[in-house]
């Protein structure tokens, strides 16, 4: 792969893979551009190994969801400190609200569900509204998930990935991934009509 050839690929991926990556952090933008950049970086990096066996967004996607269980990890050892046992979500996870491209916030952040539900009264219509309060909840729900369900979830569904593509970016077998499916769309079910929606 030459120079001009990655380039290339990056601007038809960079959109479709922040969009991921924001989705997966919660709707947090300022982490999902980093992950991005970090995932971007690593791939320019080694471009030059790119052996062509994968597509070439499968191959980003995969760079991208080690980039971002890396950060994932070190954010909860930082959160948990040495011998605390706390096992709490990262700061930032989660807690943006209304970034274009991304989900709403997460469970369990008080406060923004309600400045993003000021928002979107303000500034539209009934109809818009109950739109983006499903849409709100849908990604609430999607954040419920374990990382993995959330991942390959993301990937099916958002990024229209096949099932033999999702297991070249997460390692995971397609037994594994067909379970992750199974489950996440009963948690989705589950989760959604607890919220009658």
């Amino acid at each position: 792969m030459t120079k001009e050839q990655f380039i290339e690929f990056v601007g038809q991926e960079q959109v479709p893979l922040r969009r991921f990556l924001c989705a997966l952090c919660g709707g947090d933008s300022s982490t999902a551009d980093d992950l991005a950049q970090e995932a971007l970086l690593k791939a320019y990096m080694s471009f030059e190994r790119f052996e062509g066996r994968a597509r070439f967004s499968t191959w980003l996607f995969r760079i991208a969801c080690n980039c971002f269980y890396d950060w994932k990890k070190s954010a909860s050892r930082r959160m948990a400190g040495p011998g605390s046992g706390r096992t709490e979500k990262p700061s930032g996870f989660g807690d943006t609200v209304g970034q274009p491209g991304c989900g709403p916030s997460a469970p369990g952040n008080a406060g923004h569900g309600d400045r993003f539900a000021t928002v979107v009264q303000e500034t539209c219509s009934d109809e818009e509204a109950d739109s983006r309060f499903r849409y709100q909840q849908l990604y609430m729900a999607i954040d419920s998930l374990s990382d993995r369900e959330k991942t390959v979830v993301l990937l099916f569904y958002m990024e229209d990935k096949s099932i033999k593509e999702i297991t070249d970016i997460t390692g995971m077998t397609s037994v594994t991934v067909r379970s992750h499916l199974f489950r996440a769309r009963a948690h989705l079910r589950a989760f959604l009509k607890r919220r009658d929606l």
